[in-house]
């Protein structure tokens, strides 16, 4: 598909350009697409290329003389995409206990949805996720495909401290805190998977455009698999599909 950007200058060294104000997998392999074009084409310019839902980020290493030609080469580069196609074949498949230890906000949304712990475990972990963004904290992965059954406003009074590996809904989206961090989502578990960390390369395994599902364990299954991660003895593998 092909979309009618938009180009603003953020700085004196960075140009935003948006898509269309919505959650649409289309936007994301274009923008997927251009921000691969971007990176391969501008590579000598050394420039650092950021997405979100509906924008991307270009930063250049060095001050912007003039933005029309910026945006008039940026442009000519989209136009050149036309017909490209991503496609990712990587899928994540999550372990995530839903225990209430974990899930500490569980009961609060079976509550409001009238449903029990079963069927909101069976509807958080039937989809296959996309991942649309990395952002909010390290890694932090932004996913879309939540069942609309499932959509929850966030807290009116963010909690100080959601742990790290908590598994949460927030309006229309699930994402996990790679983190301890104050969050004003609704934690439902929690994963033993360490999805980020500083001292690999690269710091984070997962990428925009890949899909994700989770897996539900038990506790103790949690607790095993906790002390592997710890240990640097457990090595969680994609699935092509």
């Amino acid at each position: 598909m092909n979309y009618k950007l938009n180009y603003f200058r953020c700085n004196e060294r960075s140009v935003l350009i948006s898509w269309p104000q919505k959650i649409d997998e289309n936007i994301l392999y274009d923008i997927l697409n251009f921000k691969d074009r971007i990176k391969k084409q501008l590579f000598k310019s050394k420039v650092e290329v950021i997405n979100s839902y509906n924008s991307i980020l270009v930063i250049y290493e060095n001050t912007i003389e003039n933005f029309n030609d910026v945006k008039i080469q940026l442009n000519t580069l989209y136009e050149a995409s036309k017909g490209e196609y991503f496609s990712s074949k990587i899928l994540w498949e999550i372990p995530v206990c839903y225990d209430d230890a974990f899930g500490f906000d569980i009961t609060t949304i079976c509550n409001d949805k009238s449903i029990s712990q079963e069927v909101l475990i069976r509807l958080h972990s039937a989809p296959q996720y996309t991942i649309f963004f990395l952002g909010f904290l390290p890694g932090f992965p932004y996913l879309g495909g939540l069942d609309s059954r499932l959509h929850m406003p966030r807290k009116s009074n963010p909690k100080q401290e959601v742990p790290k590996g908590s598994v949460a809904i927030g309006g229309r989206q699930t994402g996990i805190y790679t983190q301890n961090s104050p969050g004003g989502w609704h934690v439902i578990g929690k994963t033993p998977i360490k999805l980020f960390d500083p001292h690999q390369s690269p710091p984070c395994f997962m990428e925009p455009g890949h899909k994700l599902r989770f897996v539900p364990i038990l506790k103790d299954e949690f607790l095993k698999t906790e002390a592997l991660v710890k240990e640097s003895k457990y090595s969680l593998k994609p699935r092509l599909i």
